[in-house]
């Protein structure tokens, strides 16, 4: 079966902002999700997030990470969570494993407005980035999911140990 490279897109349209995730997204698209989440935090009229994965195949933990701060971005902002759109099983169960439905709502079924924004939605452009850049993002992200819930400190603690030794290792 052929992997789909991850895109990912977005529109903000009346206070809606809509990231859409499609194909495998991994740690390359973490440097995009950044940027969203940061962009996201300073919006003015912002009044909803809306996540569509329905065209997920796959989102790695790294990106997973993202999209956790992209909830953190908006908390307290908005009158309620960030919504994710998810039909596909594996992404729903690990979404479910993560912790997700703490910070999001999760659904299945389309929102008509989510329909009508997938007309105005434009890729993204992939945002480079160095090696070190995407190692601390790479540790940034599993640092966040880490404080989502017990399950993903015991998962993710050896790969941040690890990071941070590198890290350290870097900048003496």
């Amino acid at each position: 079966m052929l992997i789909e490279e991850g895109r990912i897109k977005a529109a903000f349209d009346s206070g809606v902002f809509v990231l859409k995730l499609c194909g495998d997204v991994r740690l390359t698209l973490c440097a995009t999700l950044d940027t969203q989440a940061q962009r996201l935090a300073e919006t003015p009229g912002l009044r909803a997030v809306l996540i569509d994965l329905r065209e997920a195949t796959n989102v790695d933990s790294t990106a997973l990470g993202f999209l956790a701060k992209v909830a953190m971005a908006v908390k307290g902002r908005l009158e309620q969570p960030p919504t994710i759109i998810v039909d596909n099983d594996d992404v729903r169960k690990m979404l479910d494993v993560m912790g997700f439905a703490r910070f999001f709502t999760l659904m299945e079924a389309p929102l008509k407005q989510a329909t009508a924004l997938n007309e105005s939605l434009e890729e993204l452009p992939e945002e480079p980035a160095d090696e070190e850049g995407l190692r601390d993002r790479i540790l940034e992200a599993h640092r966040i999911l880490m404080h989502m819930n017990e399950h993903n400190r015991e998962q993710f603690q050896p790969l941040v140990d690890m990071l941070e030794s590198q890290d350290a290792a870097t900048h003496q």
